[in-house]
């Protein structure tokens, strides 16, 4: 299965280290199955960050999902599991990773996703309700590895200029 990885420079080596703390699924290295996402968080990063907007693609050994390895697949919508998942993975008064799985799967929370957390935390929608408003959005998929051991299943093809 292929995956891309968008950003503003060629990785020749992913470093586990670099990934941000409080992103979707928590500090790891995230990429998609759709190229027109990857291509779109490439071009964004380029013009916020400076370098050269690169959409990398990788081939996803699919011996990962016979493997011994911990991995949590949501479903492709909102659910109210992935909806907290993610809330808990972004908040700044967790300074513990909040799983120990390898690889997760699932939606991408975009800005919407974003304007229905802010709601659950001023109370406005309970976690049910803010997912339940997000089952007909369609979020784009990522691909979260947060381990060396999920990593050796991931192989760089190509880096390309977009």
């Amino acid at each position: 299965m292929k995956l891309y990885h968008g950003t503003n420079t060629d990785i020749e080596t992913i470093n586990l280290s670099q990934g941000l703390r409080y992103k979707d699924f928590g500090k790891g290295f995230y990429a998609t199955p759709d190229r027109a996402t990857a291509v779109r968080m490439a071009q964004k990063r380029a013009r916020l960050f400076g370098g050269t907007a690169t959409l990398i693609t990788y081939e996803l050994d699919e011996l990962v999902f016979r493997s011994d390895l911990e991995i949590k697949r949501f479903p492709e919508k909102a659910s109210v599991e992935w909806f907290l998942f993610v809330d808990a993975n972004r908040d700044r008064k967790n300074s513990a990773p909040v799983h120990k799985y390898d690889i997760v799967i699932g939606p991408i929370a975009n800005d919407g996703v974003v304007l229905q957390l802010t709601n659950y935390h001023e109370g406005i929608y309970s976690p049910e309700q803010a997912a339940q408003l997000l089952q007909d959005k369609y979020l784009d998929q990522q691909y979260y590895f947060g381990t060396e051991k999920a990593l050796v299943y991931l192989h760089k093809i190509n880096a390309e200029t977009v």
